[in-house]
């Protein structure tokens, strides 16, 4: 460990290096350079300069679910060893939009849809994040005023060979897929934007180092100290497979309902469970080393560890209160094969009775139950739906609804009739 020459840590620095380095470590894929950042810990705690840690979001979608939260709980165990955290919503890049992972160019965002979805961003990141150890800005602030020149000199310092050795670019190259010129510079503007803030640390998933390297080629460049990139696994979603993401369904989002978040954290793989707790939830390093444990002798039950995984994310969430409630519906609905309580009611729809009955199928998007016809149908043919706990098996079927009807869809969604208008 590297010192200034003129001081050297004592015993009681070095330990609290070793404390932080542990806790930054937890979950991490790959530091480059390591030896770097271990340098940078030990100057902070020598001189009680903290960090500057940087995380850059292109708004690109406006909802957050656990998958994005890998990143923001490092984050956050950065500014609890004392660290200040430097977010950047990319309202400026953006606009171009993350080629990575990409097989062709994306559809650039309009400037109002990038202030819509930040504001979302924002919103949902304080409840991992400390508002008052949190920094945000708007990258637009220092790469609108470049002028061209500035730009023509920005992107002299990297050659397009070095641009090609990015997988998806030479991917596309090598299939005639179209790469168009301004794609290019986005890695070259999230890299400019640890010059312009003078970043220590950059965090990412693993797809990005690219970028983040791009980061520590550009400081360099430009005469600065260059920052150690940290980068993160892609959290696997429900299905135990493919990387977390809504449009394939398998994500647990942080703004769902509780009783939803609960359910869906149920269907986590066993075999990813200390995966979750490691990389998206605040259990200690000791905590999870005891669960790590009692799961490996069979101490502890992957079904109780499970609902402890399922109450945390709640917890985290949506509270205390929010959690316990949560984990007994969940245990009456499903565990005792119960109805809730507090399943919600609605009117029955009159209207579009006729000769008392409606389509199923009908009645299910009416209620906002299903968002399509063939969902319904699917559905039904998979036996999730339900009247008064009796399958509905005809996907042509009517009912005629009554007053304390219960009608239920999968495992989580619900809704009793009523003749009260």
């Amino acid at each position: 460990m590297k010192t200034d020459g003129k001081n050297t840590l004592s015993a009681e620095q070095q330990s609290e290096v070793a404390r932080q380095l542990e806790v930054i470590r937890r979950g991490t894929v790959e530091i480059v350079p390591e030896e770097e950042l271990v340098n940078k810990v030990a100057e902070s705690v020598m001189t009680g300069r903290p960090l500057k840690v940087k995380l850059g979001l292109d708004p690109s979608a406006p909802d957050i679910h656990v998958g994005h939260t890998v990143v923001l709980h490092k984050l956050r165990q950065f500014q609890l060893l004392g660290h200040e955290v430097q977010l950047i919503i990319g309202d400026f890049t953006g606009r171009i939009g993350d080629p990575t992972g990409k097989s062709e160019t994306r559809k650039q965002l309009s400037e109002e849809d990038v202030k819509r979805n930040a504001e979302t961003y924002q919103k949902q990141i304080f409840k991992i994040l400390d508002p008052q150890k949190t920094t945000i800005y708007y990258n637009s602030s220092w790469l609108s005023p470049l002028t061209f020149a500035d730009v023509v000199g920005l992107a002299g310092k990297i050659t397009v060979a070095r641009m090609m050795e990015r997988d998806d670019f030479t991917k596309r190259f090598q299939s005639n897929q179209p790469i168009s010129v301004h794609e290019f510079f986005y890695p070259l503007m999230q890299g400019y934007d640890s010059v312009a803030l003078d970043s220590d640390v950059e965090l990412g998933g693993t797809d990005q180092k690219f970028n983040l390297l791009m980061g520590r080629t550009l400081q360099k460049e430009y005469g600065k100290a260059t920052q150690a990139a940290l980068m993160l696994p892609l959290l696997e979603g429900l299905d135990g497979v493919n990387k977390m993401s809504k449009s394939l369904g398998n994500y647990i989002g942080i703004d769902e309902e509780a009783n939803q978040i609960y359910g869906k954290s149920m269907s986590v793989p066993d075999e990813l469970m200390l995966k979750y707790y490691e990389l998206a939830t605040d259990l200690s390093l000791e905590d999870l080393k005891t669960l790590r444990e009692g799961l490996a002798d069979g101490s502890v039950h992957p079904r109780d560890a499970k609902m402890r995984l399922a109450r945390t994310f709640v917890r985290m969430y949506h509270g205390e209160e929010a959690a316990a409630a949560a984990e007994n519906h969940f245990i009456t609905v499903f565990q005792k094969r119960a109805l809730p309580d507090d399943i919600e009611e609605v009117a029955i729809p009159t209207a579009e009775l006729v000769e008392g009955k409606i389509r199923v199928t009908k009645l299910l998007i009416l209620l906002g139950l299903q968002a399509s016809v063939s969902e319904a149908r699917r559905s039904i043919q998979q036996g999730a739906v339900r009247l008064n706990e009796e399958k509905l098996a005809d996907i042509d079927g009517d009912i005629a609804p009554s007053d304390g009807d219960v009608l239920q869809v999968g495992k989580r969604k619900f809704v009793r009739f009523t003749a009260k208008r």
